[in-house]
């Protein structure tokens, strides 16, 4: 059984915060749910086209990792984000992500092309 929260060095708490990071679903759900509102599966599901199961495996990732929260209601499972500072720590991100595609002297075209990440 893993150890709670409080129980695991602060090191150990960052890093299943960057494993929830790790893959380019997880990091479009978290987009997806930058707005700021609750979405539910089937919508995330549209905006994704993952299978059901695999959305599932993703949340339950970013749910571990306190990235995302969820509440069913009734037959509907809704999820948002955890914090505002999750939408913060995407836009962070996508401005070293310009920077070094800048640096290295990437396709500029591929970067500006991703959507934008709405703020708050």
């Amino acid at each position: 059984m893993p150890q709670s929260w409080t129980a695991r060095p602060l090191y150990e708490v960052k890093a299943g915060l960057f494993q929830g990071l790790t893959h380019p679903y997880r990091i479009l759900i978290l987009e997806l749910l930058a707005d700021g509102q609750e979405h539910t599966v089937s919508e995330l599901g549209l905006h994704t086209q993952l299978e059901a199961s695999h959305l599932s495996q993703h949340l339950a990732v970013l749910r571990k990792n306190r990235l995302v929260v969820s509440e069913r209601r009734g037959s509907h499972v809704f999820y948002r984000q955890f914090s505002p500072a999750v939408a913060e720590l995407l836009t962070v991100a996508r401005r070293l992500l310009k920077d070094l595609a800048a640096d290295a002297s990437l396709q500029w075209d591929e970067v500006a092309s991703l959507p934008e990440i709405p703020s708050r």
